[in-house]
């Protein structure tokens, strides 16, 4: 009782401190003003004050619960039931407030200093909320204000489970240092991810840490929030360039690919359908600000970590940066390409930049060289004098590349498919060479692979397509064109709206999907079956009369990815409207049972070809004459999980025909015969067949 006695007596002097509640005294508890007791006791408060001030256990006490306190001191008789006074704190603590503010008290320096090192040496996990109030001094005549609601809520559970309670610090803040490293360190590339690209030094986090420790609180929670979000921008730019490597085999350009977003929600929406489409959208962005809020509050928690023990933070940091100095000066790497000390973001932000400026440069630079044209100022007479007369297809085959040719999944279907076609071109009088062709782009992206092979020019990314589709270049349906000798004619099912490219292409007529007739079930994102879209070319298109021979580009879609489901050769008699391929749609395999497994998709993808290089080889034998001279290849290989990583852009290309004169003029480019090229078969950069197809058939040069 001596202690209750004490801060009854306190609670009447000048210097007792502010956060005990004034009291009353009673007569028993207290001797008489005036009497040689009550001089003693005046006297000996100091002394009796400075223990008090120098126990932490009694301080923690009274910042955990004042409202304890405060019951104490108004009923000590509660002090025998602990539990239930602890229950009815909040109404005993309003009363001790009130009394607390009509007689205000103030702190010894003694105590102030005791609470000052108490409040610096708690642990992050002994904290409460109860502390955390008692820390805000509170001014003179003013009532202290009661700890926020999730506050008393956090304190009481951390003080019923304090096991449970440290775990989760822990946890939270092992999870923080995990998503900032992980951030730091991530891989652009899938065939990359191993545990040692995420155990070495990154140099950004030992600089990171050495500024976060020096800066007041505000600055720091400026930086702190700053680089959080810049950390998680970077970690989307590194899932973009997962993505574009996967399918397009290059990396995400910060510049030009925006615009190839609406196209992947178009795909997304004919492969899994508009709500498919949707759900996948709404879970890309809710993932954005996932990543974008998490790197964020990782950062913070641990510039706020650091700041509170500046001591253990800086030898951290300190033997973290001798270690990433002495590794970097000794080479210490886990395997080849992997060096313990990490300059990981360093070297991608300096990349980012430097494929900015490379972009901006390469517009100026590009426009340039469109305009050098070695056929511009051709004669139309002395243009293409080698094929008059000639009905001429360019057919591009969707994704066929040379994967197809010589992977050991794909291969032996697809090489079977060729070698069965060739024999039927064979038998029906016609002869055919090939080679191989590397595309400008890989993956997807079709137009620019398309583009490139009919002006001539290398057309790498959106930019140069944008530049090259709006000026007057030289394609190869517009040098037909521009002789007066043919009728130039585009099928092309996997346009789906106004496509002013034509104009550029040099192309009369245009099929679109909604010009083809067409009634039957979607397979995927193809429009239509291969072999329904050339039935149509020959009732719209072929076999009507004409004054001219034509010259046709016709885009086969069949063996666009997904793969799934595929079409199936049906009697050409049946074709029809296309009804009869309903069932066939329902019959075959979903997107979501192959997407996901390369062993499957590389075998759909490998059926796909083989149905495309039949449909067109079967319509070329019944539909085809001495003077159709057809040339179909590949527009770029199909993506990295189907073709490999690392794999080539090379595309097979093949020109057939039955006048042995046609074939005879290109002699000299030593491609195989057949419809199968070798493994030595020359290759040439796609935007060199151009001029060297215009120059073998007759065409005289004239910049």
């Amino acid at each position: 009782m001596s202690f209750n006695t004490s801060s009854r007596q306190l609670s009447k002097t000048d210097e007792a401190p502010e956060d005990v509640p004034s009291q009353e005294v009673t007569p028993l508890d207290s001797p008489e003003a005036g009497t040689p007791e009550a001089e003693t006791a005046k006297a000996s408060v100091p002394e009796a004050e400075a223990p008090e001030a120098d126990a932490p256990e009694a301080d923690a006490a009274e910042a955990v619960a004042p409202e304890a306190d405060a019951a104490q001191a108004v009923a000590p008789e509660a002090e025998a039931d602990p539990e239930p006074e602890a229950a009815e704190a909040p109404e005993v603590s309003e009363a001790a407030e009130v009394s607390e503010a009509k007689a205000p008290e103030t702190e010894t320096p003694e105590a102030q200093t005791s609470e000052a090192t108490t409040s610096e040496t708690e642990t992050p996990e002994a904290e409460s909320p109860g502390a955390e109030a008692s820390d805000v001094d509170t001014p003179e005549g003013e009532v202290t204000p009661r700890p926020r609601r999730w506050r008393r809520v956090w304190g009481g559970w951390r003080e019923k489970y304090p096991v449970a309670a440290r775990v989760l610090w822990w946890t939270t803040t092992a999870v923080a240092l995990a998503i900032v490293v992980v951030a730091l360190l991530m891989p652009t590339q899938a065939d990359k991810f191993r545990l040692a690209a995420f155990v070495r030094l990154p140099v950004e986090a030992i600089f990171g840490a050495a500024l976060l420790i020096v800066l007041p609180r505000k600055p720091r929670i400026a930086v702190a929030v700053f680089a959080g979000l810049g950390l998680g921008a970077l970690t989307v730019v590194n899932f973009l360039d997962i993505g574009f490597n996967e399918y397009l085999g290059r990396g995400f350009n910060v510049v030009l690919d925006w615009s190839l977003f609406s196209d992947a929600q178009g795909y997304l929406q004919d492969t899994f359908g508009k709500g498919g489409a949707l759900g996948i959208t709404a879970l890309a962005v809710t993932l954005v600000i996932a990543v974008l809020a998490l790197t964020t509050m990782s950062v913070i928690r641990l510039g706020n970590l650091a700041a509170r023990n500046t001591e253990t933070a800086t030898r951290t940091t300190l033997v973290l940066a001798i270690a990433w100095v002495t590794c970097a000066a000794l080479g210490v790497q886990y395997a080849a390409g992997i060096p313990i000390a990490s300059e990981h973001t360093m070297q991608a932000l300096q990349f980012k930049a430097e494929q900015v400026r490379r972009t901006l440069r390469d517009e100026a630079e590009f426009a340039k060289i469109a305009k050098k044209d070695n056929f511009a100022n051709t004669p139309p007479d002395q243009l293409l004098t080698g094929l008059r007369g000639k009905d001429m297809m360019i057919t591009f085959i969707e994704s066929y590349g040379r994967s197809a040719i010589e992977d050991p999944v794909m291969a032996p279907g697809v090489d079977a498919t060729l070698t069965a076609e060739n024999k039927k071109l064979t038998d029906a009088g016609f002869a055919a060479k090939s080679g191989w062709l590397t595309s400008a782009t890989y993956g997807g992206s079709s137009w620019l692979g398309h583009s490139t092979f009919m002006s001539g020019l290398w057309i790498s990314n959106q930019q140069r397509y944008r530049t090259v589709t709006a000026g007057e270049r030289l394609t190869l349906p517009g040098a037909f064109k521009k002789t007066g000798a043919w009728d130039t004619v585009g099928v092309m099912p996997g346009i789906q709206k106004a496509w002013p490219e034509q104009k550029f292409y040099g192309i009369d007529k245009l099929y679109d999907s909604h010009k083809l007739g067409y009634k039957g079930p979607k397979f995927s994102w193809s429009t239509m079956p291969d072999q329904y879209a050339l039935t149509a070319f020959e009732r719209l298109v072929h076999s009507k009369k004409h004054d001219k021979p034509l010259m046709s580009t016709i885009i086969l879609t069949s063996s666009h990815q997904p793969w799934a489901p595929i079409p199936k050769l049906v009697p050409q008699d049946q074709v029809g409207d296309g009804s009869i391929y309903n069932a066939i749609e329902k019959a075959g395999k979903k997107p979501a049972d192959i997407i996901t497994d390369s062993t499957k998709s590389k075998q759909e993808y490998g059926k796909s070809i083989q149905y495309s290089v039949s449909s067109l080889i079967d319509y070329l034998v019944k539909y085809g004459n001495k003077n159709t001279v057809l040339i179909f290849l590949g527009d770029h290989q199909p993506i990295a999980r189907v073709s490999g990583n690392h794999a080539s852009r090379d595309v097979p290309v093949s020109i057939v025909a039955k006048d042995p004169k046609v074939l005879d003029k290109i002699a000299d480019w030593n491609w195989a015969d057949g419809l199968q090229p070798k493994q030595d078969t020359p290759v040439w950069k796609m935007n060199a067949f151009r001029d060297r197809f215009l120059t073998a058939y007759g065409s005289t040069p004239a910049p």
